[in-house]
């Protein structure tokens, strides 16, 4: 059964998708991109501030369905400069620990908003 999972501690959905849906184990996220959830606004500063606030943003959801990182197994990034790559491992990696979810990473032209990043999870209940 589908369920969708909703947190006010990250930010609304700006169309019509969920933040989160879990279907048996799974739990899929949608794309973060730094909004503050308390404004709605997106968060000004550089790559590290930004990404810090999709992390932030993705462990809120991931709470509010009873998980946290250790139940990520993997992860999408999308960067609008492929340049802000190691800078954006610096912040993830304070987040997943090993053994790390799978990953895939690519440039984009642009993101909603005019983030820099975006991240998108899925996740599984441990066995």
């Amino acid at each position: 059964m589908k369920e969708e999972i909703f947190t006010t501690s990250a930010p609304k959905p700006i169309g019509p998708y969920s933040q989160a849906i879990k279907i048996g184990d799974f739990l899929f996220l949608s794309g973060q991109i730094p909004i503050n959830p308390a404004t709605g606004d997106i968060i000004k500063g550089d790559i590290e501030t930004q990404t810090e606030q999709v992390m932030s943003n993705i462990k809120s959801v991931l709470e509010k369905a009873g998980m946290d990182f250790s139940n990520v197994i993997k992860t999408t990034i999308y960067l609008t400069d492929l340049q802000h790559f190691s800078k954006v491992n610096e912040v993830y990696e304070r987040y997943v620990e090993k053994p790390y979810p799978a990953r895939s990473t690519v440039e984009v032209k642009g993101l909603p908003k005019g983030a820099l990043v975006e991240i998108e999870v899925i996740a599984c209940e441990k066995k």
